[in-house]
């Protein structure tokens, strides 16, 4: 970044900061530059780069250099760009992006790093939260007829998951047709709370008998975090075990599809010969973190979206790929964006 943009710098916490241009309208392009555990070789095999964080979310980030360093100077007239590359897994952690959020000023449009494909737009990411259930007792032996730490907490997740389907079957498009009988199409899955069991493990050291569940909710538009934490840990209680909520719950986003921010979009994807696509995807990222952090201060969020190359389908898997041809479209698409919000 040092080599093309008028300042470039590392902050406290470790995010690469550069800054380019000094126009009015400011945007950042916010994009992580961690990766998950697993080595993968680098290497590039028939116009394929592989490698951990070629997809997630790395590529994305150096689409972004790519873009800003082939924009015209004329554009630096009318933009302040902000590249973020920042540490720290998105949600519970996002260390990078909450830095950002309280170190620097408010831009007027963002786009998030995260692989959409080069011919798509992601414009909302589900909430994420994550909840521990834990039971203990004293040790006793195996034919007393009362029921065991673990199996209180399986009972809690029982009831936590009738819970969760319960409300999916409230929601628009789920559970049953009252004049009919049937069960109507399921709700789009971005609409709809998930559960996932993440852990369960039990302990007995001849004294106390332990049991330990976590839990993770990918929460759709509109859920209560406050609410549904009460809920799970009543439900926790009835069985016997306790729930506790952990740190780094975030709210879904989902932003506007017409703006000039999308519309820029769809015009450099069209321009480039694709079809602009719409994605709502069920994981989270740091368009939820920022865009919550915003919302805590004013209700003043920022228009966004995410892009950037790649199938993220391969994120944090054994075969993340990314192939150098969508790579240098998404570069192509970026820069077109950009050049159009500055004309």
């Amino acid at each position: 970044m040092r080599g093309f943009c008028r300042s470039a710098h590392v902050d406290q916490v470790g995010n690469a900061v550069g800054t380019w241009g000094a126009g009015e309208l400011s945007v950042w392009l916010l994009g992580h530059i961690d990766t998950v555990p697993g080595h993968i070789d680098v290497r590039i095999e028939d116009g394929v780069l592989h490698g951990r964080g070629a997809v997630d979310a790395k590529g994305s980030f150096c689409a972004f250099l790519a873009a800003v360093a082939k924009l015209p100077p004329e554009a630096a007239e009318r933009l302040t760009i902000t590249l973020v590359g920042a540490v720290g897994e998105e949600a519970p952690g996002s260390v990078g992006a909450r830095h950002a959020v309280a170190s620097l000023a408010r831009p007027n449009l963002v786009v998030i790093g995260e692989p959409s494909g080069w011919d798509a737009l992601t414009l909302g990411y589900k909430g994420t939260m994550q909840f521990e259930l834990l039971a203990q007792d004293h040790s006793r032996h195996s034919a007393v007829d009362e029921p065991t730490p673990a199996e209180k907490v399986v009972e809690a997740y029982n009831a936590v998951r009738g819970h969760v389907e319960g409300a999916n079957g409230a929601r628009p498009g789920g559970g049953r047709s009252p004049s009919q009988g049937r069960v109507a199409p399921p709700a789009a899955l971005f609409d709809r709370l998930q559960l996932r069991l993440l852990e369960l493990s039990g302990a007995d050291d001849g004294l106390v008998q332990q049991a330990h569940a976590r839990l993770g909710f990918r929460l759709p538009p509109a859920t209560d975090v406050a609410a549904l934490s009460a809920n799970v840990r009543k439900l926790a209680a009835n069985a016997g075990a306790e729930g506790r909520l952990l740190p780094g719950a975030v709210e879904a986003h989902r932003a506007p599809k017409e703006g000039p921010l999308p519309g820029a979009f769809r015009a450099a994807i069209r321009a480039a010969g694709g079809t602009p696509r719409h994605k709502l995807k069920t994981g989270t990222s740091d368009m939820n973190v920022v865009a919550a952090a915003w919302r805590a201060v004013d209700q003043n969020v920022p228009p966004m979206v995410a892009y950037g190359p790649g199938d993220s389908n391969l994120d944090h898997t054994p075969a993340e790929r990314l192939s150098l041809t969508e790579y240098l479209s998404a570069v192509a698409v970026l820069r077109d964006a950009l050049q159009a919000l500055a004309s």
